[in-house]
Protein backbone atom coordinates (compact mmCIF):
# COMPACT_ATOMS: atom_id res chain seq x y z
CA UNK A 1 0.00 0.00 0.00
CA UNK A 2 1.17 3.50 -0.80
CA UNK A 3 0.32 6.43 1.48
CA UNK A 4 0.15 9.88 -0.09
CA UNK A 5 -0.23 12.80 2.31
CA UNK A 6 -1.52 16.05 0.84
CA UNK A 7 -2.38 19.40 2.36
CA UNK A 8 -6.09 19.66 1.59
CA UNK A 9 -9.17 18.42 -0.24
CA UNK A 10 -8.31 20.19 -3.50
CA UNK A 11 -4.85 18.65 -3.65
CA UNK A 12 -6.25 15.21 -2.83
CA UNK A 13 -8.94 15.58 -5.50
CA UNK A 14 -6.45 16.68 -8.14
CA UNK A 15 -4.01 13.90 -7.23
CA UNK A 16 -6.79 11.31 -7.47
CA UNK A 17 -8.02 12.61 -10.82
CA UNK A 18 -4.48 12.58 -12.24
CA UNK A 19 -3.96 9.05 -10.97
CA UNK A 20 -7.20 7.87 -12.57
CA UNK A 21 -6.42 9.70 -15.82
CA UNK A 22 -2.94 8.20 -15.98
CA UNK A 23 -4.21 4.67 -15.31
CA UNK A 24 -6.80 4.98 -18.07
CA UNK A 25 -4.25 6.38 -20.54
CA UNK A 26 -1.64 3.72 -19.67
CA UNK A 27 -4.25 1.02 -20.26
CA UNK A 28 -4.90 2.38 -23.79
CA UNK A 29 -8.59 1.46 -23.95
CA UNK A 30 -10.29 0.88 -27.28
CA UNK A 31 -13.32 -0.76 -28.90
CA UNK A 32 -12.19 -4.24 -27.87
CA UNK A 33 -10.46 -3.26 -24.62
CA UNK A 34 -12.47 -1.30 -22.03
CA UNK A 35 -10.96 0.15 -18.88
CA UNK A 36 -13.20 -0.78 -15.95
CA UNK A 37 -13.41 1.74 -13.14
CA UNK A 38 -15.09 1.29 -9.76
CA UNK A 39 -16.40 4.58 -8.39
CA UNK A 40 -17.58 5.92 -5.07
CA UNK A 41 -20.72 7.96 -4.95
CA UNK A 42 -20.86 9.90 -1.72
CA UNK A 43 -22.58 13.24 -1.72
CA UNK A 44 -19.65 15.62 -1.68
CA UNK A 45 -16.24 14.03 -1.21
CA UNK A 46 -15.72 12.66 -4.76
CA UNK A 47 -16.95 15.90 -6.40
CA UNK A 48 -13.53 17.55 -6.62
CA UNK A 49 -12.08 14.50 -8.31
CA UNK A 50 -15.04 14.23 -10.71
CA UNK A 51 -14.79 17.93 -11.58
CA UNK A 52 -11.11 17.52 -12.42
CA UNK A 53 -11.84 14.44 -14.57
CA UNK A 54 -14.52 16.46 -16.39
CA UNK A 55 -11.94 19.19 -16.96
CA UNK A 56 -9.50 16.64 -18.45
CA UNK A 57 -12.25 15.43 -20.76
CA UNK A 58 -13.24 18.95 -21.86
CA UNK A 59 -9.58 19.83 -22.51
CA UNK A 60 -9.17 16.74 -24.69
CA UNK A 61 -6.73 15.07 -22.28
CA UNK A 62 -9.02 12.13 -21.49
CA UNK A 63 -11.89 10.21 -23.04
CA UNK A 64 -14.34 7.90 -21.33
CA UNK A 65 -15.60 6.43 -24.61
CA UNK A 66 -14.02 3.06 -23.77
CA UNK A 67 -14.47 3.12 -20.01
CA UNK A 68 -17.02 1.12 -18.03
CA UNK A 69 -17.93 2.19 -14.52
CA UNK A 70 -19.40 0.36 -11.56
CA UNK A 71 -20.65 2.32 -8.58
CA UNK A 72 -20.48 0.63 -5.23
CA UNK A 73 -23.78 1.69 -3.73
CA UNK A 74 -27.32 2.94 -4.05
CA UNK A 75 -30.12 3.63 -1.59
CA UNK A 76 -32.73 0.90 -1.18
CA UNK A 77 -36.24 2.12 -1.95
CA UNK A 78 -35.27 5.51 -3.35
CA UNK A 79 -36.34 5.99 -7.00
CA UNK A 80 -33.38 6.36 -9.36
CA UNK A 81 -34.64 9.75 -10.55
CA UNK A 82 -34.96 11.10 -6.99
CA UNK A 83 -32.49 13.99 -6.52
CA UNK A 84 -30.94 12.23 -3.50
CA UNK A 85 -30.32 8.91 -5.28
CA UNK A 86 -26.79 7.98 -6.17
CA UNK A 87 -27.96 7.38 -9.73
CA UNK A 88 -29.03 11.04 -9.97
CA UNK A 89 -25.87 12.18 -8.22
CA UNK A 90 -23.60 10.39 -10.69
CA UNK A 91 -25.48 11.56 -13.77
CA UNK A 92 -25.82 15.16 -12.61
CA UNK A 93 -22.28 15.52 -11.30
CA UNK A 94 -20.21 13.35 -13.61
CA UNK A 95 -21.61 11.13 -16.36
CA UNK A 96 -23.59 13.76 -18.30
CA UNK A 97 -20.45 15.92 -18.55
CA UNK A 98 -18.20 13.31 -20.20
CA UNK A 99 -18.37 11.07 -23.28
CA UNK A 100 -19.28 7.83 -21.50
CA UNK A 101 -22.12 5.81 -22.98
CA UNK A 102 -25.08 5.15 -20.66
CA UNK A 103 -24.80 1.40 -21.22
CA UNK A 104 -21.25 1.53 -19.83
CA UNK A 105 -22.33 2.98 -16.47
CA UNK A 106 -23.51 0.55 -13.84
CA UNK A 107 -25.27 1.51 -10.63
CA UNK A 108 -27.16 -0.93 -8.44
CA UNK A 109 -30.96 -0.79 -8.60
CA UNK A 110 -32.14 -0.02 -5.08
CA UNK A 111 -35.71 -0.78 -6.15
CA UNK A 112 -35.09 -4.27 -7.47
CA UNK A 113 -37.74 -6.75 -6.32
CA UNK A 114 -34.96 -9.13 -5.25
CA UNK A 115 -31.95 -7.22 -3.91
CA UNK A 116 -29.77 -10.32 -3.66
CA UNK A 117 -30.49 -11.17 -7.30
CA UNK A 118 -29.62 -7.56 -8.19
CA UNK A 119 -26.28 -7.90 -6.40
CA UNK A 120 -25.61 -11.24 -8.06
CA UNK A 121 -26.39 -9.78 -11.50
CA UNK A 122 -24.13 -6.80 -10.74
CA UNK A 123 -21.29 -9.17 -9.86
CA UNK A 124 -21.81 -11.02 -13.15
CA UNK A 125 -21.60 -7.72 -15.04
CA UNK A 126 -18.28 -6.99 -13.35
CA UNK A 127 -16.99 -10.44 -14.25
CA UNK A 128 -18.23 -10.06 -17.85
CA UNK A 129 -16.38 -6.73 -18.05
CA UNK A 130 -13.15 -8.50 -17.10
CA UNK A 131 -13.06 -7.33 -13.49
CA UNK A 132 -12.23 -3.86 -12.25
CA UNK A 133 -8.87 -2.35 -13.20
CA UNK A 134 -9.08 0.45 -10.62
CA UNK A 135 -11.49 0.94 -7.76
CA UNK A 136 -11.68 4.39 -6.19
CA UNK A 137 -12.74 3.47 -2.68
CA UNK A 138 -13.66 6.89 -1.38
CA UNK A 139 -12.36 10.13 -0.03
CA UNK A 140 -13.00 10.89 3.60
CA UNK A 141 -13.42 14.15 5.49
CA UNK A 142 -9.76 14.15 6.49
CA UNK A 143 -8.81 14.00 2.77
CA UNK A 144 -7.73 10.36 2.82
CA UNK A 145 -8.30 8.77 -0.56
CA UNK A 146 -8.46 5.04 -1.16
CA UNK A 147 -7.48 3.72 -4.58
CA UNK A 148 -7.76 -0.04 -4.68
CA UNK A 149 -7.23 -2.64 -7.35
CA UNK A 150 -10.13 -4.92 -6.61
CA UNK A 151 -12.31 -7.69 -7.90
CA UNK A 152 -13.83 -8.44 -4.49
CA UNK A 153 -17.52 -8.86 -3.84
CA UNK A 154 -19.34 -5.54 -3.59
CA UNK A 155 -22.76 -6.72 -2.41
Amino acid sequence: MKLIILNDYDQASEWAAKYIRNKILQFSPGPNKYFTLGLPTGKSTPLGCYKKLIEYYKNGALSFQYVKTFNMDEYVGLPRDHPESYHSFMWNNFFKHIDIKAENTHILDGNAADLQAECDAFEKKITAAGGIQLFVGGQEVNDRLQLVKSEKKMC
